[in-house]
């Protein structure tokens, strides 16, 4: 899979840690140019520094996910330092859940603002470039709980199954551009996901869930480097993984 990946560009949201941290050191280190973009400007400059040391390339693009000037500025400083953009991936999320019952709106408005707004964004940010070159490849990450909706989480849910639905009308519309498109849907995976709930009691579970059968981020990144790794005519739609012990 290695020679599928060399010399890509690929541009990854939520950069800064967890998920998209995993998936640009692994994809660095496969010969990948990785552009990074989230709201903390010192720890993106940090790694992208600490991939460049390694022999990498990296460039990383302070990026708030819900303005979409700043998701555009991301994708065309990729195009304009590495003259294309191969990969776009839509890691950013979060996930502050609650029981609808505590009416925590604010809560439900950043999530549908990060976890679907911010993805359409990075579409709307990538696909002209694709298109004009007939060739990219869009990864959104979706979750377990874009399949099975439980009690206590109904929004962040909600947000996650609009990430199947667009990734899979996305998929059907692409084809003619020969952009591929993949949607992951990770389980319980080592991130800083817990952190964001706003609710202690739904911190303190999340927190405890994760510390006991979370598995390492980087098999979000294996998961991403499988999709971006296939021929050119192998197109990956959709990864569900979750650890061994997660019974949900």
């Amino acid at each position: 899979m290695s020679e599928q990946i060399e010399g890509k560009v690929v541009v990854i949201t939520g950069a800064s840690s967890g998920l998209g941290e995993a998936a640009a050191r692994l994809l660095a280190g496969e010969g990948a140019a990785v552009v990074l973009g989230a709201r903390r400007a010192d720890r993106l400059q940090a790694l992208a520094g600490e991939l460049a040391g390694r022999g990498g390339r990296a460039l990383a693009v302070e990026t708030d996910v819900t303005d979409r000037g700043q998701v555009s500025r991301l994708v065309d400083a990729a195009v304009t330092t590495y003259g294309r953009v191969d990969v776009m991936l839509n890691n950013a999320g979060l996930m502050p859940s609650s029981p609808l019952e505590r009416l925590k709106v604010d809560d439900w408005d950043r999530m549908i603002d990060v976890n679907i707004k911010g993805v359409l964004y990075g579409i709307a940010a990538a696909l002209p470039h694709m298109q004009r070159q007939r060739s990219g490849h869009i990864i959104n990450v979706s979750s377990v709980a874009g399949h099975k909706v439980r009690a206590g989480a109904a929004v962040y849910a909600a947000t996650k199954h609009a990430v199947r639905a667009l990734s899979e009308g996305l998929r059907q519309e692409v084809k003619r551009y020969n952009i591929r498109t993949t949607v992951i849907s990770p389980g319980a995976v080592d991130s800083e996901l817990a952190d964001s709930a706003t609710e202690p009691d739904v911190a303190a579970t999340l927190r405890t869930m994760y510390e006991e059968i979370g598995i390492p981020a980087v098999s979000f990144a294996r998961m991403v480097a499988f999709a971006i790794g296939q021929p050119e005519d192998v197109d990956v739609n959709e990864i569900l993984f979750r650890p061994t012990r997660q019974e949900f």
